[in-house]
């Protein structure tokens, strides 16, 4: 894809929301879903409804999965994987990229999915000498998760609407990426209603992470109204998944809010399942009863 055809993504307006539904199993709120089902991500890409994030109050390559130490990481993702969850969400700035290949090590690579995203801002995170354009990175990030290939890169931690023209060079060397087979799909994290919202009108874009929970906690939008937040949410990302965007909800327990609530937990795992338009459930766990929980609030 041409520069020029990234740059005037936003001339696509309404008609790219048009676009037929590339999520054939996505459901209405009434279909009732396994967690153990594979789901149509992308066009490349099936996975399971259910993932692991190893990014909990990440940033500066360290998060609670760091944090929490190898032995006990790696048990808690053999303990995911052999309970059925085989999609792990990682980042540079989580630095969990040898965790997870040391996890994963024995398992047969086209058993699980593998995100990861690249950090491109020019402020925040890491060293500037360190910020290079993605294909040079994803050299390095090969090399820690120990594969060939990446099922899915994004850029990370995308708040505006003009991005599609600030990280142009960037796309394309993703787009180059992928049509070597060096990534599979490509995308955003969002972290904004304008930045999903040109998610859904840009085609470069295959899968968007967007926050979401029931409660609207660490969500985007009105800082003082939850319903709001929630609402807004659901409108942003169904635009998106219209357009036949890949969706990963992350934030489903709020960032870690929601942790001293079962019942809430359980609300929100439903109501994220069941809002129409997201694909697959990422969180992440500090025992492993918590994977067993996300599984049966799925499931129920």
């Amino acid at each position: 894809m041409k520069r020029r055809e990234f740059l005037g993504a936003a001339a696509l307006g309404a008609s790219c929301l048009s676009v037929p539904l590339l999520n054939s199993n996505a459901a209405s709120a009434q279909e009732k879903k396994s967690f153990s089902d594979m789901v149509q991500l992308t066009k490349e890409i099936k996975c399971t409804r259910l993932g692991m994030g190893t990014g909990m109050r990440g940033g500066n390559r360290i998060s609670d999965t760091v944090r929490a130490g190898w032995k006990k990481s790696i048990e808690l993702i053999n303990f995911a994987y052999d309970n059925g969850i085989r999609f792990y969400d990682c980042a540079d700035m989580y630095g969990t990229h040898q965790i997870v290949a040391e996890a994963l090590k024995d398992k047969p690579r086209d058993s699980y999915t593998l995100v990861t995203k690249v950090w491109l801002h020019p402020r925040g995170g890491l060293p500037e000498k360190e910020r290079l354009p993605p294909e040079e990175t994803t050299q390095r990030f090969l090399r820690e998760l120990r594969t060939d290939y990446i099922d899915i890169l994004q850029i990370h931690y995308i708040t505006t609407d003009d991005w599609t023209s600030v990280f142009a060079e960037a796309m394309e060397g993703m787009e180059r990426m992928k049509k070597k087979g060096i990534i599979r799909s490509h995308g955003i994290s969002s972290h904004s209603h304008l930045a999903a919202e040109m998610s859904a009108k840009t085609p470069w874009v295959d899968t968007i992470h967007v926050r979401i929970n029931s409660e609207g906690m660490n969500m985007d939008g009105d800082k003082d109204d939850a319903k709001k937040r929630v609402a807004e949410c659901v409108r942003t990302t169904k635009l998106a998944h219209d357009a036949g965007k890949g969706i990963i909800a992350m934030k489903v327990f709020g960032e870690g809010k929601m942790k001293d609530d079962a019942e809430m937990r359980k609300r929100s795992v439903r109501f994220v399942r069941d809002c129409g338009c997201v694909d697959v459930l990422i969180a992440a766990f500090d025992e492993k009863e918590h994977i067993t929980e996300f599984i049966e609030n799925y499931q129920s």
